[in-house]
């Protein structure tokens, strides 16, 4: 067994904190999904995935890897939703501290809350892109706020909130719910335009939230809720490709693969998902190397608004 695993199996030269532009937190929880349980095995699935993917990326052509990936421990905290809200929040905080892009793998969606939070705190003018069959808004479910139905009511209430992918809801979100920043599915299907509709709602921070059931089942069966009418895989990566190009994207959670030992395209589509995000992130960008030196303070540091804090390092 390796005993310093990488994400994807790179060479260890591409995988140490210190120089990786992309740390990868893992978050193995699945306590408050209600419907088909799994999502704490996601993680695994998507890294054993990884580690049998090709590394070139022939779209952007470049190998992302080569800029670093970081995979740090699990975060394992699962005594209550809130203490692993609180977990999620710490870690992705110290790692945003030391200036790198930091990605989270789920678990189900309720990791997103803590995830969402570290981000307002650390950006300004934050717009959470939220892309996803469900509208996750409620205030308190199941006796928690901490629970996967809730994952977006606070990014709601803090931040820029935008909701792509929309077709399952219960009543009562359209209480809360910003209807001129939610894209339904099934407008999105006659709307030729949704993808600059969606952009020109978005700041120019923005951290991105993907619960994998956005895509349509045929595509993604193995996810906690399967809801049919979903996106595909190739408009998925064009609209993700125009929102790296024309914003700022600070960081991205992928949420709620639910992996069947039967069924592994699923886990394979979830490993390319990121990767792809990745490389249209890096070479998106247009990147003066001498701005990252050790002696002058990164672009992630001159776009947020965290503040050294020694608790977080």
């Amino acid at each position: 067994m390796n005993k310093n695993r990488t994400y994807a199996g790179i060479p260890e030269e591409h995988s140490k904190l210190e120089t990786a532009k992309t740390v990868l937190l893992r978050v193995p929880y699945d306590e408050t999904s209600t419907w088909q349980k799994g999502a704490d095995r996601g993680p695994e699935a998507f890294l054993k995935a990884s580690e049998n993917m090709e590394l070139y990326d022939i779209e952007t052509d470049s190998e992302v890897y080569k800029k670093g990936i970081h995979l740090t421990s699990y975060i394992s905290e699962n005594s209550s939703p809130e203490k692993m809200v609180e977990a999620v929040h710490f870690e992705v905080k110290k790692y945003i501290n030391k200036n790198k892009f930091v990605t989270i793998f789920g678990g189900e969606h309720s990791i997103s809350i803590g995830t969402i939070r570290a981000f307002d705190e650390c950006f300004n003018n934050l717009s959470v892109l939220h892309i996803d069959a469900h509208a996750d808004l409620r205030k308190e479910y199941e006796g928690s706020t901490c629970n996967h139905a809730c994952a977006m009511y606070e990014a709601n209430q803090n931040t820029n909130l935008v909701q792509v992918g929309i077709r399952s809801m219960d009543i009562s979100e359209t209480l809360v719910m910003n209807k001129d920043k939610v894209f339904f599915a099934h407008d999105m299907a006659v709307n030729e335009y949704w993808m600059d509709d969606v952009i020109d709602q978005l700041t120019g921070n923005v951290f991105i939230s993907f619960d994998l059931d956005a895509l349509d089942p045929s595509i993604m069966p193995s996810t906690g809720t399967p809801e049919p009418g979903g996106l595909f895989y190739y408009e998925t990566l064009e609209f993700l490709k125009k929102v790296f190009t024309e914003r700022n994207v600070v960081g991205f959670d992928i949420v709620e693969l639910c992996p069947n030992p039967q069924e592994k395209s699923s886990d394979f589509l979830a490993a390319k998902l990121y990767y792809k995000m990745l490389s249209y992130k890096f070479s998106s960008e247009i990147e003066d190397e001498e701005e990252y030196s050790e002696d002058t303070n990164s672009q992630f540091n001159q776009l947020s608004k965290f503040k050294d804090n020694d608790e977080y390092k």
